[in-house]
């Protein structure tokens, strides 16, 4: 009988993983399969360039694991049950459970509404290609004449109010943040990212807590209620509450706790990779959630996974995060590097060269991940038949 690995999601982390498993894994002794809600591979990281009116490229999923033997299920996980090790899903069909031997939790993130009222029922979001369309219609009612608010104060907040401003040069958008806009980037990037929304017209509100979200306006802690015809909420991601009641440990933020392999410190038959993991960084801080992070817990998980079932010794992956990388509309951008204590060093990149640099690491990104089958290595490893033996493996 196959081994089955079911992988649940597959944006960044889940969809490179499940091809490089395949790449690996020899397809007599393993069975792979990817549940995902979605039928293309979306590139979040577009997802505000999506909602601004630009189109971004179809990767259908069907296409990118073709040939390589994954299995793919297009339908919504709604629960795991880490004791009897199942998957419930659902889709157009009705409701289907899933047996696996190894899990790979890699669900992401959505948007944080931390408890705000009116958040789910007014704000739109830029965290999931269906939210992001959602916006994209509203925007396009609004056509030139309307007031968009962004809330936060973060790369999604920043990237999302640029876009639509550059986009759609119409609209009045306006930023609302708890603290100082920018304040953690180094002196120069600050300065080069005021002047951006300066030039674009942003008008920017600091230190203003937004406390309420109603239909056609935001309001503040101090009562100042600020009109507007979309308000979008972009302050900060929250895990899927999945994780948290399938009985694996996770961290108060819903997490799923591991060790250093991404395995899960509860369920040793389930690694985590992504923004679901609670990954300690080389600068012994959490990395945050981001693109960036799902490329090294990514392949952590997918080494100790490999490791695990084929007797292999595996190999430590740098938990790094070098710095942010915002763009300011298509034209510019800002890439900032971070010290070993992640905090922002005094020099950035900015400008044009800096957009350019960082459209071709989310273009890599992407393909990297939509042609799983290059590089296909030359041999397969084998499943170890007995795994009490194999040196990698965790007592349950």
């Amino acid at each position: 009988m196959q081994h089955r690995i079911v992988v649940l999601g597959a944006g960044y982390a889940g969809a490179f993983s499940a091809g490089y498993l395949a790449r690996q894994l020899h397809s007599d002794d393993f069975e792979i399969t990817v549940v995902n809600a979605e039928s293309d591979f979306v590139e979040r990281l577009r997802l505000h360039q999506l909602a601004a009116g630009q189109d971004i490229r179809h990767r259908p999923l069907a296409k990118v694991f073709a040939g390589t033997g994954i299995r793919l299920r297009l339908a919504r996980v709604t629960s795991v049950d880490a004791e009897h090790r199942t998957v419930t899903v659902a889709d157009s069909a009705g409701i289907d459970r899933l047996e696996y031997d190894t899990l790979l939790y890699a669900l992401g993130s959505t948007a944080a509404a931390h408890g705000v009222p009116g958040v789910d029922e007014h704000a739109f979001h830029v965290t999931a290609r269906p939210a992001a369309l959602r916006l994209r219609a509203r925007l396009d009612e609004l056509g030139e004449v309307g007031k968009v608010l962004v809330i936060g104060g973060n790369l999604t907040a920043i990237e999302a109010a640029t876009e639509f401003a550059e986009s759609r040069p119409g609209l009045q958008v306006s930023l609302a943040t708890r603290g100082e806009l920018g304040g953690w980037l180094g002196p120069k990037a600050r300065r080069h990212l005021m002047c951006a929304f300066d030039r674009f017209g942003i008008t920017v509100y600091e230190d203003t807590a937004i406390e309420r979200v109603e239909e056609t306006s935001a309001v503040a802690a101090d009562g100042t209620v600020f009109a507007s015809d979309a308000t979008v909420w972009a302050a900060g991601f929250a895990v899927h509450p999945i994780a948290a009641a399938s009985g694996l440990a996770v961290e108060p933020n819903g997490q799923v706790t591991v060790d250093r392999q991404m395995r899960s410190v509860s369920h040793p038959n389930v690694y985590a990779a992504g923004d679901s993991v609670f990954a300690i960084g080389e600068y012994g801080r959490p990395l945050p959630m981001s693109c960036a992070s799902a490329g090294p817990t990514s392949k952590q998980a997918t080494a100790a996974i490999i490791g695990d079932l084929t007797g292999r010794k595996i190999s430590p992956i740098a938990m790094t995060y070098v710095g942010n990388h915002i763009s300011l509309g298509r034209n510019d951008g800002i890439l900032q590097p971070v010290d070993g204590d992640a905090r922002a060093k005094p020099g950035a990149l900015c400008g044009r060269t800096a957009a350019r640099v960082k459209s071709a690491i989310i273009n890599t990104a992407a393909w990297a991940v939509s042609h799983p089958t290059l590089g296909r290595a030359s041999h397969k490893y084998r499943l170890v038949t007995d795994r009490e033996h194999s040196p990698n493996v965790v007592a349950a």
